[in-house]
């Protein structure tokens, strides 16, 4: 068995940190690249030239990647070819995604488009959680801490509590003028958004 037939599993995110993955691409200004040759090329700029480096990020052999850099191999399995697209657009336009975070933590805020289970805990609540769907604004200190919590490494876990408590203040309390006390969990995200 070659090395580029030993690749290790491809790690999995959470719905939230996909979203805000998908968020964050959604800011390109321009395409990133789409070929595994190109990926290659591309990420190795990134990691000074060092085949070893890139071959270790990417969970396969140093040969694997020379071979796609000179392009003898170039259809990654599925789980090079999603290491290969995650890796690059982690990298690319830094500085466009690192505006478009900055603004979204001073003055825009960010929305978020969710569809998932609310439950609630208030004194005197009447409203059972069910499923909803939900589309409101989050305040800049929310996002800023959101997003404060992606870069610092964050689980999936460590998000949900943060992201619900941002969705109680901007949509079921509106900002403090009903519902005081009121505090929604959510949990079964079937699907979750966020835009900058």
């Amino acid at each position: 068995m070659s090395d580029h037939d030993q690749q290790q599993p491809a790690p999995r995110r959470g719905k939230v940190l996909e979203a805000l993955a998908r968020a964050d691409r959604k800011v390109f200004t321009r395409p990133a690249p789409k070929s595994a040759k190109a990926q290659v090329i591309f990420l190795l700029t990134r990691a000074k030239g060092s085949t070893q480096s890139l071959a270790e990020r990417l969970g396969v052999s140093r040969r694997t990647v020379e071979r796609y850099r000179a392009g003898k191999l170039t259809t990654p399995q599925k789980r090079l070819r999603a290491a290969l697209v995650e890796e690059t657009e982690s990298e690319w336009q830094p500085q466009v995604r690192a505006q478009a975070r900055q603004q979204a933590s001073t003055s825009s805020g960010m929305m978020v488009e969710v569809t998932a289970y609310f439950g609630f805990t208030c004194t005197g609540s009447s409203d059972d959680g069910r499923e909803r769907q939900i589309t409101t604004a989050i305040s800049p200190c929310y996002a800023k801490q959101i997003l404060e919590l992606q870069e610092a490494g964050a689980t999936e876990e460590d998000l949900h509590p943060i992201v619900a408590e941002a969705i109680t203040e901007s949509y079921f309390t509106e900002w403090g003028t009903r519902a005081v006390g009121l505090r929604a969990d959510f949990t079964h995200v079937s699907k979750i958004d966020f835009r900058f």
